[in-house]
C-alpha cells in the first residue's frame, strides 16, 4: 500500500497509508517525550481524523529508537505538568480520550512512564522484541497517573502489573507478550510494517461494525450480564439498522469483496 506524503508539525509526524492514519511521535532528541505542544497537537489531529469517515483504524508510532519516554522532564520541573494533558483527552491529548476509531501502537525501543500509557491506552499492541515497558514512575517520587495504575492490571496479570508499578523495572516485550499485552510480536524495525498490516486487516471489515464491536467490547468486557446483554443488543440493532448491511450480505451471496459506505 502506497503511503501519502508525511508531514511533521510539533513534534508529530502524519502519514495516510489507505485507511490507515499513522502518528509517529517525532521527538528523536527528547526521546519522543511529550511536550506541550506535541500534546496538543496530538488532540487536534485526532479531532479531524476522527471526524474523517475515510479514515478506519490509527496507528501510532515513535521515531527510533524508542517509542517514547513519557512526559518531557522540563515541562515537569517548570512546574507545568498540567499542561501536557487536554481537557478533553488526557494526557497526550490520548489517555483519557473516547474514540471510534481502533487504535494500534507500534512499539520499537522504550514504552515507559507516560509512553507506557499511550500503550495502555491502545486498543492493540505491536511491539518489536527488543521493545520494553515499564512504569518508572516511583522512582522519581511520582506516580504513574495517566492511566498506568488501572490499566496495566487489566492487560496482564494483577501480580505482575504490581511488580511494574512497585519496582519501577521495565519488562520486556517477549515477557509483555506472554501475559497478553502484546498482540503481535514483530522483528526489530518492523513493528511499524505489522502494525499496518494489522489496521489493513480491520480496515478490510465493515467499518460501522467495527466501532459497534469496539465499543461493546470495552463497554461490557467488566459489566454483568444483565447490562452486558443490553448492550450487546443495542450494538447489533444499530448495525441492522445500516446500509453496510446489506451489501455485507449481497457481496457473501455474490462471491465477491464488500465494499463498504460506512452507512
Amino acid at each position: 500500500m502506497t503511503a501519502t506524503l508525511s508531514t511533521s508539525v510539533d513534534g508529530l509526524r502524519e502519514e495516510r497509508i489507505g485507511a490507515t492514519v499513522v502518528f509517529t511521535l517525532d521527538r528523536p532528541k527528547s526521546r519522543n517525550a511529550i511536550d506541550i505542544a506535541l500534546a496538543r497537537r496530538i488532540e487536534a489531529r485526532l479531532d479531524a481524523v476522527e471526524a474523517d469517515v475515510s479514515v478506519r483504524a490509527i496507528v501510532l508510532a515513535g521515531s527510533p529508537p524508542v517509542f517514547c519516554a513519557g512526559a518531557d522532564l522540563t515541562v515537569i520541573n517548570e512546574g507545568r505538568i498540567s499542561e501536557l494533558s487536554t481537557e478533553r483527552g488526557g494526557f497526550a491529548g490520548l489517555v483519557k480520550r473516547e474514540r471510534r476509531l481502533p487504535l494500534i501502537a507500534a512499539v520499537e525501543g522504550a514504552a515507559l512512564a507516560g509512553g507506557c500509557e499511550l500503550v495502555l491506552a491502545a486498543d492493540l499492541v505491536v511491539a518489536s522484541e527488543t521493545a520494553i515497558f515499564g512504569l518508572p514512575e516511583v522512582k522519581r517520587c511520582l506516580v504513574a497517573g495517566a492511566g498506568g495504575l488501572f490499566r496495566l492490571g487489566r492487560k496482564m496479570p494483577l501480580n505482575i502489573a504490581m511488580e511494574c508499578v512497585l519496582t519501577g523495572d521495565p519488562i520486556s516485550a517477549k515477557r509483555a507478550a506472554a501475559f497478553g499485552l502484546v498482540n503481535v510480536l514483530s522483528e526489530p524495525g518492523d513493528a511499524l510494517a505489522q502494525a499496518v498490516a494489522l489496521a489493513e486487516a480491520i480496515s478490510a471489515n465493515a467499518p460501522i461494525a467495527v466501532q459497534e464491536s469496539r465499543a461493546a467490547v470495552l463497554a461490557t468486557t467488566y459489566a454483568d450480564d444483565e447490562s452486558a446483554w443490553v448492550r450487546s443488543a443495542q450494538a447489533m440493532d444499530r448495525v441492522l439498522a445500516s446500509e453496510d448491511v446489506g451489501e455485507g450480505v449481497r457481496a457473501f451471496l455474490e462471491k465477491r469483496p464488500p465494499q463498504w459506505s460506512g452507512r
